[in-house]
Order: structure tokens, then C-alpha cells, then sequence
């Protein structure tokens, strides 16, 4: 149980390719499909299930996406799926996968990717759908679907978005792999575990996450979104109607009084 004082609540059953796990302001997400996690669509279906349960917990501060037990945090999409879908892939994945992805990505409450395997190719877009990306430092990550003549449609817009267009070319060009530390060079990942698991690294972010204003934090992933997606003038005009929700909400009030009385603030998200 942690300081919100909810015990922690499970959401898992043996058919399930992931599971979820909440305990009060945390949330966690497993993948749970094999030795590699791959992304398959009974894999997409039960992630979808777990956001639909994430957006009814109001009070979530932080969601952790991780890979569970198995060797890969996700090594892609499973080829095999593919002889079903040539004439149908919009219908049949690609419109559901990048569905499932904005949702992950849209969630309110800041989101990690935990990765103690590798990310490869519809794995790796999975953990660009997070907010923020920890891995373990013999990680290897990539969009490698250029091997076998594909190509990562949402993966490489948020690739570029983070690494900037010339070195998301070269990983899409020529499917090759980068190590944590380059990815951590080129602003890929924000943290490398060098000691234990990067879930661990995972947590101990999103714990310092939940102690800071849970409405501020929202609000502030609204306007990052936004400086990439809007136009700076719409941008800064949405700036200006959050900051003047901060002014009014308990959660500032509340944490001015804390600085003053040298106490740790009590955040409601109001």
C-alpha cells in the first residue's frame, strides 16, 4: 500500500498477453506474450483493455510499461500474422495498432517504458508511445523492420520527433540497432540502469514523480504534446488557460504553504 492509501489491485488472468497492476498513484503495465513479447493482436487487444482501465482511475499519478519475465521487453510485431493481412493490414493492424498506441500515448498521468530487454521494431514504437524510456545498459533498441522490407509508420514519426530527422534515417534506412548508451546520447532513453533491473530505475522515477503536483505534471505533458502538435501561437495560448488553472488549484495553494512550514506538501490534483 502506498501513501494514497489504496491497497494495491491486480488485473490479470491466464489469457491475458498483459497484465496490470495498480497500487494507489502507480500503475503497471506488463507485457505478457512469450519469451519476446511480441506484438500480436490478441497482445493489442489486451493492451487496449488495460488503458480502458487505466482512464477510470482518476487519481493515477505515473504507468509503467515493462516486459515482465520474458527475454525481450518487446522484439516486434509476429511475422506469422502476416500471411492472414497483405490485402486487409489497414483493417486488420495497422489502424487498430496506431489506435492503441495514441491511446497509450494520450494518457493523462506521465507514462515510463521500463525496458530490460530489447526494444525492437513495433516494441520499440510501443515504448515511444511512453512519455519517458529507462533501460537496462546492455539494451539494444531499433526500428528494424527495413530487414525484411517493412517500415515503422507511427515509429518513425516519433522517432524523429525525438532524435531528429537525420538520425532516425539512418536507423530506418538501415535497420541496424543502437546501444543504451547511444540512445542515451541521442536522447532516445532518459535514464540507463547501470546496476539492476530497469524497472527498478523505472519505479524509483515514478515514485519522484508522484511527489511532485500530480495536476501540474498533467498539465505540463499537455503542453510539451502540444509544442510539438499545435502552432506556437495556439500553444502558448493553451499555456495560458493551464498556468491560470495552477493559480486556482489547491495543489499550488497547498504546496506555498508547505515551503513555509518546511513540510512535505500534500497533493490532491486539484
Amino acid at each position: 500500500m502506498d501513501k494514497s492509501g489504496s491497497p494495491p489491485i491486480s488485473h490479470a488472468d491466464a489469457a491475458s498477453e498483459v497484465t496490470l497492476w495498480i497500487n494507489g498513484h502507480v500503475a503497471e503495465i506488463g507485457l505478457s506474450n512469450g519469451p519476446l513479447n511480441l506484438v500480436t493482436r490478441a497482445l493489442l487487444r489486451s493492451l487496449n483493455k488495460a488503458i480502458d482501465a487505466l482512464e477510470a482511475q482518476a487519481d493515477l499519478r505515473c504507468v509503467i510499461v515493462h516486459g515482465g519475465s520474458a527475454r525481450a521487453f518487446c522484439a516486434g510485431s509476429d511475422i506469422k500474422e502476416f500471411a492472414e493481412i497483405f490485402a486487409d493490414a489497414s483493417e486488420k493492424k495497422i489502424l487498430f495498432e496506431d489506435m492503441v498506441l495514441r491511446r497509450l500515448a494520450r494518457l493523462p498521468a506521465p507514462t515510463i517504458a521500463a525496458m530490460d530487454g530489447p526494444a525492437l521494431g513495433g516494441g520499440l514504437e510501443i515504448a515511444l508511445a511512453c512519455d519517458l524510456r529507462v533501460c537496462r545498459a546492455e539494451v539494444v533498441l531499433g526500428l528494424t523492420e527495413s530487414r525484411l522490407g517493412g517500415l515503422a509508420g507511427n515509429g518513425s514519426l516519433r522517432l524523429t520527433r525525438l532524435i531528429g530527422p537525420a538520425r532516425a534515417k539512418e536507423m530506418l534506412f538501415t535497420g541496424n540497432t543502437i546501444s543504451a548508451q547511444q540512445a542515451l546520447a541521442w536522447g532516445l532513453v532518459n535514464r540507463i540502469a547501470e546496476t539492476g533491473a530497469a524497472l527498478e530505475t523505472a519505479r524509483a522515477l515514478a515514485l519522484e514523480i508522484c511527489a511532485r503536483g500530480p495536476l501540474s505534471n498533467r498539465l505540463a505533458k499537455q503542453l510539451v504534446d502540444a509544442a510539438q502538435d499545435q502552432p506556437l501561437d495556439a500553444a502558448l495560448s493553451l499555456s495560458t488557460v493551464v498556468q491560470q488553472r495552477i493559480f486556482d488549484s489547491h495543489d499550488l495553494h497547498e504546496g506555498v504553504a508547505a515551503f513555509f512550514a518546511k513540510r512535505e506538501p500534500e497533493f490532491l490534483a486539484r
